[in-house]
């Protein structure tokens, strides 16, 4: 059973994600939260699987909100999905620097909803919509973003870096592994490594770093 924290300042809004999600015999939701301070709280006491969180709220908003709960060590499996209104929000790229896992738009169907729950909850990021590759490209490399270490860059092999490129247009492991003539496990393992010579802490940050680190740009994949 995949656990979901709900976190959104529109009680309406709230309660239809709760009834599209809770259809499915996979996914329970465990809380819901009117605001980002809430959200942090309801993440200690339920310890939720993945959270759906608005951007903006009043009080403490989500990003606040995101960065404080997967900075927790004493969190480590919970994963944070981002809903915004907005398909070009530059709250939500530094969500994804802060460790979010990918983002939806509110108007996102319902089986697409519960896909990306399963999706997140499993570890891998949700990137492939073009408008996230398009807000990506827009807000990596404003002033402020630190550089990727270049003995970081170093360690990676050149098929690494290939994969990384793939990663960052959208690609999935089975994608990949189509493009490259190898099996998806084998991309996958591609995939990890470069995250761990990267030190990115899940997919989406590894597209962060590789449009940082110009691995990847805005002609790659659109």
């Amino acid at each position: 059973m995949i656990r979901v924290l709900l976190a959104d300042d529109q009680n309406l809004v709230r309660a239809g994600f709760r009834a599209l999600l809770e259809r499915a015999p996979d996914i329970e939701v465990v809380g819901e939260a009117a605001d980002g301070a809430e959200a942090v709280r309801l993440a200690w006491a339920h310890r939720p699987d993945v959270v759906l969180m608005d951007v903006r709220m009043p009080g403490t908003d989500g990003l606040t909100a995101t960065r404080r709960i997967l900075a927790e060590d004493r969190l480590p499996g919970v994963r944070v999905l981002v809903l915004t209104t907005y398909d070009l929000d530059e709250y939500v790229f530094a969500a994804l620097r802060a460790g979010a896992s990918g983002f939806l738009l509110k108007d996102v169907e319902p089986d697409a909803l519960r896909q990306a729950v399963r999706v997140i909850a499993a570890g891998d990021a949700l990137l492939a919509p073009p408008v996230t590759r398009r807000l990506i490209a827009a807000f990596v490399g404003r002033p402020g973003d630190e550089p990727v270490p270049a003995h970081r860059l170093a360690e990676l092999t050149a098929r690494e870096r290939q994969v990384v490129g793939l990663v960052a247009a959208g690609l999935s492991n089975q994608e990949i592994g189509a493009r490259l003539t190898m099996s998806p496990a084998t991309a996958k393992t591609h995939v990890n490594r470069a995250m761990a010579k990267l030190g990115a802490r899940d997919r989406a940050q590894l597209v962060v770093l590789a449009y940082r680190s110009g691995l990847a740009g805005p002609s790659d994949g659109w």
